[in-house]
């Protein structure tokens, strides 16, 4: 049964201190209408900037170290998890947040006073159906010791395994089915926390001006320092509190078993990130007119049968899309070990500009040539217009290759192809062939 989408009745107001900047804040919650989506507004700032709920408004982590933050146009929300976690874990879809400083406020380091005041302000159902996101095929991402796998499933569920070296961080796992009423009994009032050995260094590079022993849970050697646990297990609860709010940056209700290994915000907005390449991979196929093959996808071999390219030069590992002379989408993986990283800043890899030229060139021949009266034909790249560069291309990225055909004639073919990288134009270009 299809569920409706949600937003709140009425107008709501809370107010504290971020946890890190120590900034006094108003926040102010808005009912939105459908298909709106979550959004802050800085209405301290002039113009009152609004910054969306997305992805592509992600923080750089270094600039936000320990938390997740939003940014657009030079105004910034930092530390936006708690309050994103009860809002997925609501279910609520559609909300307006004023706020008059930069920092959401930690309240007691849990997410159980924005959970008490938007469910007295009413959470209602909207004259729309959800839009959530079925993950399709497993992913994983990991760093050193910390691993989150996403697998297919028919509901949202979490297994977390938390294990330091420390007597109170030990082997803790839980696993949870997450609707509502499970976020609340289970997860809301779980703390934030840290070591005691961190909180100095903390505070000595800017961050946790409003910590105190109340709203953290400081841990000493053997216990926690001027306060007592509220679950045995509230470390394990609050990580999981925490990737429930990373992972609603993908923007739509998730349906998948999320598997984590000490888990943290790094990793878990690398593990969006990819679940987002793979929603704009599968909407994209199921846009297409037409499709490769019988609505299969073309793989490399299908790819090779068409273009005479081989490795190390050709550079497009799937089409997911493809209507025949009108438009095709073809998706490349860059790995470190493209062999052009051992020379073209091998400091810093970068992918060779030219080269996603001839990446979106190749996506284009694929399209002419799989049209019935230029099979056995070769695809000669004749000139490129128009070329921009708008951003690098690095190891562990996904280039989406998408062309449009422009003119098509027995001799010459153009097209007009865009490269991207989540979501984010990468490169563009007017490319012409010579078909023989």
């Amino acid at each position: 049964m299809d569920s409706f989408q949600k937003t709140i009745k009425n107008p709501v107001k809370i107010s504290g201190v971020g946890l890190h900047t120590g900034n006094r804040v108003n926040l102010l919650f808005k009912p939105q209408a459908v298909n709106s989506g979550i959004s802050f507004v800085r209405v301290d700032l002039a113009d009152r900037p609004a910054i969306k709920v997305d992805c592509g408004n992600l923080m750089d982590s270094l600039r936000s170290i320990r938390r997740t933050s939003l940014g657009n146009d030079g105004a910034e929300v930092q530390t936006i998890e708690h309050l994103m976690a009860v809002l997925s874990g609501l279910q609520i879809d559609n909300l307006l947040i004023e706020l008059d400083n930069n920092e959401i406020p930690g309240m007691d380091g849990s997410g159980i006073e924005f959970l008490k005041v938007l469910k007295e302000a009413g959470i209602i159902d909207q004259e729309a159906v959800k839009k959530s996101y079925s993950i399709k095929e497993p992913i994983w991402v990991e760093e050193e010791h910390s691993m989150l796998v996403a697998l297919p499933a028919n509901d949202y569920s979490i297994r977390y395994t938390l294990s330091y070296e420390h007597p109170l961080l030990k082997a803790q796992y839980m696993e949870l089915t997450i609707n509502p009423e499970a976020f609340e009994n289970e997860l809301a009032a779980s703390r934030t926390f840290c070591l005691q050995e961190e909180a100095g260094d903390l505070q000595g590079k800017g961050l946790g001006r409003g910590a105190n022993y109340e709203n953290t849970l400081v841990m000493g050697e053997r216990d926690v320092i001027k306060n007592r646990l509220r679950f045995n297990d509230e470390f394990v609860r609050h990580k999981i509190l925490d990737l429930i709010g990373d992972l609603s940056l993908l923007g739509a209700p998730l349906k998948a078993r999320i598997m984590a290994i000490k888990s943290g915000h790094s990793l878990n907005l690398k593990l969006v990130k990819k679940i987002l390449a793979q929603k704009t991979r599968y909407e994209l196929g199921a846009m297409a007119a037409g499709s490769a093959i019988g609505g299969e996808e073309m793989d490399a071999s299908l790819i090779m049968k068409i273009l005479p390219h081989r490795y190390p030069f050709l550079l497009v590992d799937r089409i997911i899309s493809l209507e025949s002379g009108k438009r095709a989408v073809g998706i490349k993986n860059v790995t470190i070990n493209e062999n052009f990283f051992v020379g073209h800043f091998p400091g810093k890899p970068v992918m060779p500009g030219v080269l996603i030229i001839e990446a979106m060139a190749q996506v284009g021949g694929v399209m002419m040539l799989s049209l019935g009266g230029n099979k056995g034909k070769l695809a000669y790249f004749m000139a490129a217009n128009d070329v921009k560069f708008r951003k690098t291309v690095l190891p562990g990225d996904q280039l989406r290759l998408e062309v449009i055909a422009g003119k098509l004639k027995a001799k010459i073919g153009q097209v007009f192809a865009k490269a991207y990288v989540e979501g984010k134009v990468a490169a563009e270009a007017e490319l012409m062939f010579a078909l023989a």
